[in-house]
């Protein structure tokens, strides 16, 4: 797919899922929000990795099932690149092991297909601007789960530098690693050398987790 101009303010939006019908069913849906905008799809994960890096949008919808890489496999993909975009699982599953997977593996939200349309669009537009976003049904499997994750794992907040520990409240805010820079006047790739120490110290494998288990001790 060609890019598109894109217009001031909007946010942009890939999309990749092997099911044309449900592709553009959304991309109408997106047409008629004018904060929002698609400038790409791929109908499997490699052509999807190689418009993320060409484009790198602000959201990045991905299925999960699909032949050839599935969802987990484009998002570790995705997640080992320079891309500034938050990625949201986007799928008919609902276990509670594939979101926690998919939260583990570094998404920023986790949505199901069956949603209402409205919802979804205040979903897209509350994850262009940095919350976490998962469906409501969902909720309480993920509570679950990081209740138990907070009573068995030892997260030391004392050994976080004092910049580590000003990102990691940032992050907590809903902030993206581009906005964080721009708040603290640093590079982004300084930003996400200190994300990804300070996830080290912590024994978090994503940011997702750090700003809920952050938001848990408050």
């Amino acid at each position: 797919m060609e890019s598109k101009n894109i217009t001031t303010g909007q946010s942009t939006i890939l999309l990749i899922d092997d099911h044309p019908m449900l592709r553009n069913g959304v991309k109408q849906l997106i047409s008629l929000e004018p904060t929002l905008q698609v400038i790409g799809e791929a109908d499997n994960g490699e052509t999807g990795i190689r418009l993320a890096e060409e484009y790198d949008p602000d959201l990045i919808l991905l299925d999960l099932n699909m032949p050839g890489m599935n969802g987990f496999e484009v998002l570790s993909n995705l997640r080992s690149r320079e891309l500034s975009g938050r990625i949201i699982l986007f799928t008919v599953s609902n276990y509670g092991e594939d979101l926690i997977n998919a939260l583990k593996h570094g998404a920023d939200g986790y949505l199901l297909k069956d949603m209402e349309p409205e919802k979804l669009i205040v979903a897209l537009k509350e994850a262009a601007s940095g919350k976490m976003v998962v469906s409501p049904t969902l909720a309480s499997v993920l509570a679950e789960s990081l209740r138990d994750n907070r009573a068995s794992t030892d997260h030391n907040l004392t050994a976080l530098t004092p910049r580590e520990t000003h990102i990691l409240d940032l992050i907590s805010q809903g902030l993206s690693n581009k906005q964080i820079a721009n708040k603290l006047t640093i590079t982004e790739s300084t930003v996400k050398v200190h994300v990804k120490h300070l996830l080290k110290k912590l024994n978090l494998k994503s940011r997702v987790e750090a700003a809920i288990w952050v938001l848990q001790q408050k």
